[in-house]
């Protein structure tokens, strides 16, 4: 029987069969490519819009909180719903240490942020009251636009109003650049806000102030109880040492009967240094103080403080400073004048 087939073929030897090339023509390639780029384009896509939500997400969550820095005009800022923590607020707006940080914005531009809160009428200050005031006399000064805006980190103002009060002071305490007369001002002015209730000053001082040290907040209730007494006819509030204000209201509390009289003579002082020499009298020479107490005061004794980074040491016959200053590259004359200042300050009565 033959091999091969009705069609008249012999069978097929499969070795010698060559495999059918099947390669893409170019518009197969073209279709694959742009079925692929597709593909590739589409999950670019839903990843970027996933990367937008979470974007906007964080970006609400920021602008909610205040964590975003915006351009405000200065002219829409307001700065007459907080008490400031300054008290000669005109002293400090036309001193040395302001011209500097106007020459810093002039030159450098405004690097550190205020913080203000929105209300029904613009905004309000809450922290930052030197950086505004620098860039509205700049403004006033030069008609420069690069000062006609704040940068500024903006909260909507929906906290508590102790929280208002507690921004606005943290920067300066953190700072140590408020005097104890300006901390006790700021709790005797949130005592009478009428958004604060039910809280007197002594009691404000512990929450707006929680985060110093518990001695600390004495010497503040003691000058808000100073305050309270005398603030009236005090010429220099800030000029009151700690030691000075905290022995002063000591005396008032154990002689009450005493602070008309010194109202009195503090109200004839004619300057800061007449104010000293009140209350340096008053703390002296109070009715409180006992012969054997006076007596303890001539011995001699040795207590140490510190102003600034410098630490001072002070016992009988000697007052030592141990500083990060160089004093022997201070010129001779300049020192000279800076101690024989010193000793008259301590001669003054």
């Amino acid at each position: 029987m033959s091999g091969k087939n009705k069609f008249g073929f012999d069978p097929l030897d499969a070795s010698q069969v060559k495999p059918r090339r099947r390669d893409v023509g170019p518009m197969g390639a073209a279709v694959r490519e742009a079925a692929g780029s597709l593909g590739e384009s589409t999950e670019s896509l839903i990843e970027q819009r996933r990367q937008n939500a979470a974007d906007a997400k964080a970006f609400r969550a920021a602008h909610e909180e205040g964590r975003l820095l915006e351009d405000v005009p200065i002219n829409e800022i307001s700065t007459d719903d907080l008490p400031r923590d300054r008290l000669d607020l005109t002293a400090v707006a036309g001193s040395d240490e302001m011209e500097e940080l106007k020459a810093s914005i002039r030159v450098r531009g405004q690097k550190e942020p205020i913080e203000v809160f929105r209300t029904a009428n613009g905004y309000q200050l809450k922290k930052g009251w030197r950086r505004l005031t620098a860039l509205r006399q700049l403004w006033q000064e030069t008609g420069d636009e690069r000062f006609s805006n704040a940068v500024a980190r903006v909260a909507d103002g929906s906290g508590s109003r102790i929280e208002l009060y507690i921004d606005m002071v943290e920067e300066n305490v953190i700072r140590e650049d408020l005097s104890f007369a300006e901390m006790a001002q700021v709790a005797i002015s949130a005592a009478t806000d009428s958004e604060v209730e039910g809280q007197g000053a002594d009691e404000l001082v512990g929450r707006i102030y929680a985060s110093l040290h518990k001695m600390k907040r004495s010497y503040i209730r003691s000058f808000v109880y100073l305050l309270e007494e005398v603030g009236e006819v005090l010429l220099s509030p800030k000029s009151v040492s700690r030691n000075l204000g905290v022995e002063v209201a000591r005396q008032i509390q154990a002689n009450p009967e005493l602070s008309s009289k010194l109202r009195r003579d503090l109200a004839a002082a004619a300057s800061a240094d007449e104010q000293s020499t009140v209350l340096r009298r008053f703390a002296e020479g109070g009715p409180s103080k006992s012969p054997a107490a006076k007596l303890a005061r001539t011995k001699s004794v040795k207590y140490e403080f510190h102003v600034g980074s410098s630490k001072v040491t002070a016992r009988r016959g000697e007052c030592r400073i141990l500083s990060e200053t160089d004093f022997s590259a201070v010129d001779r004359k300049r020192l000279q004048l800076a101690v024989e200042a010193f000793q008259q300050a301590l001669l003054d009565k």
